[in-house]
């Protein structure tokens, strides 16, 4: 059996004293379950679920309710994990609400199969009753999931509302995928989205929720994860779509993720939002976007009867500037749910990953990057916590009015960044200085 450096036995350490601290506070918080006429610790999510939406919608719950107690992220999925199996291995028709009369004799495109829907509210506080019996049993003897994640993520991210009216984008980081799921097979994972709404925030919220728990649903994960993210996507399209009928929503979302899954990295995307991987100091491409103007995509939508045009940008039938996107139920089929995705092997020779939407790409172009990273790092002495704020910042500067949402995950450590930076400044210099100089006359 391998030997533990004194290293990692000093973070084992650190990291059962912080769980014991956080379930130590947790409790004394909260004494005992919620009583059935107290008001809940969090939000319930909306009024009313259906049974595809209860897992994504409460694991998001619980996920936002930990994290504002700053639960250690990898407890904090292992937490979520247990006391929602535990909710949904029991008989879930106690939350079933009536059907809505109005919604029966309204729209006649609604799908003729009965939908069953649940009371969400009683459905959290089932679901905190739950989690408040994990914590009591934790306590006392906390399991190995909880252990620590082999791989350590640094990353930045920052998101403003800039001068829109409402912050419409939505992102998610999820370090401990494997906890968060149950998934106990050697490979260890990590995800990593971000999505940029359009005529509200509902599809972006609704896909934060749930594209990375449809993926964590495919069979195929483990043997094809870019095939999985490339169903969870539509997938997700589909659920919302249902969603929307039913309450009348017109919103969409473009999005991009990143699911890094021991040493390879597999993206998907719809729409506009655009990840970059920085290789020693040089930008990969890794996608290409949605966007009307495309060939294909233009001939896509045109063999479907629809139309591009250019108003002030090029826009799908004359409204929307992307032709990819969950929701927006009114341009289906023409602006299309089906994502792409590729994979690239991890060498070890990675920077970062950089994940952002359009309000950030639109100015800053993929090759400034590198440069504004690595300023930011010479100026922070190679800490890169705040380097997604830097990014931001260039976007607001070069004329963005949109939300921005930018997330940098580090491949290799800042510091080594910096410093790889610095001896590539110092070999240039040596270089030019020790090359020969020409006088005017021998070079005639």
């Amino acid at each position: 059996m391998a030997s533990r450096t004194p290293q990692e036995s000093s973070q084992e350490a650190g990291d059962a004293e912080d769980t014991q601290a956080f379930l130590d506070t947790f409790l004394q918080d909260f004494p005992a379950p919620p009583h059935p006429e107290s008001p809940l610790p969090w939000k319930a999510p909306g009024v009313a679920l259906s049974l595809e939406e209860v897992q994504g919608e409460l694991a998001e719950l619980s996920l936002s309710f930990l994290g504002n107690r700053s639960a250690p992220p990898v407890l904090a999925s292992a937490l979520t994990h247990a006391a929602l199996s535990q909710l949904l291995q029991t008989n879930l028709s106690e939350f079933r609400k009536p059907p809505d009369p109005e919604e029966e004799e309204g729209d006649e495109e609604v799908d003729k199969a009965p939908v069953t829907m649940l009371d969400a509210g009683g459905l959290a506080r089932s679901f905190f009753t739950r989690l408040w019996d994990v914590c009591s049993q934790w306590q006392k003897q906390v399991p190995s999931t909880t252990r620590n994640l082999h791989q350590q993520w640094l990353v930045s991210i920052h998101a403003i509302r800039n001068t829109r009216r409402k912050m419409e984008d939505r992102h998610v980081a999820l370090p401990a995928f494997n906890q968060l799921f149950g998934l106990c097979d050697p490979v260890d994972r990590a995800y990593f989205a971000v999505f940029d709404g359009h005529g509200g925030v509902d599809a972006a919220k609704f896909a934060a929720a749930h594209v990375h728990t449809n993926a964590a649903r495919q069979p195929g994960l483990p043997t094809d994860p870019e095939g999985s993210l490339r169903e969870a996507f539509r997938l997700t399209d589909e659920m919302f779509l249902r969603k929307a009928k039913r309450e009348r929503l017109q919103s969409g979302t473009t999005g991009v993720c990143a699911l890094i899954a021991g040493s390879t990295l597999h993206v998907a995307w719809l729409g506009d939002s655009q990840a970059i991987l920085v290789q020693q100091g040089q930008v990969v491409k890794l996608m290409e976007a949605h966007r009307p103007e495309r060939q294909d995509e233009r001939e896509r939508i045109e063999a479907l009867g629809g139309f591009v045009s250019h108003m002030d940008c090029w826009r799908v039938n004359g409204t929307l500037a992307v032709s990819r996107a969950i929701g927006d139920i009114f341009q289906k089929p023409y602006v299309s749910g089906e994502a792409d995705a590729a994979s690239w092997e991890l060498t070890g020779s990675e920077d970062y990953l950089l994940l952002a939407c359009d309000g950030f790409f639109d100015f800053v172009p993929p090759q400034e990057v590198t440069g504004l990273v690595q300023s930011h790092l010479a100026r922070q002495q190679g800490c890169g916590l705040h380097v997604a704020e830097e990014l931001v910042t260039a976007a607001r500067e070069q004329g963005s009015r949109d939300n921005i949402t930018v997330l940098v995950v580090f491949l290799r450590n800042p510091h080594d960044l910096l410093e790889a930076g610095l001896q590539e400044s110092r070999d240039l210099l040596l270089s030019d200085l020790s090359e020969p100089k020409t006088s005017p006359i021998q070079r005639i």
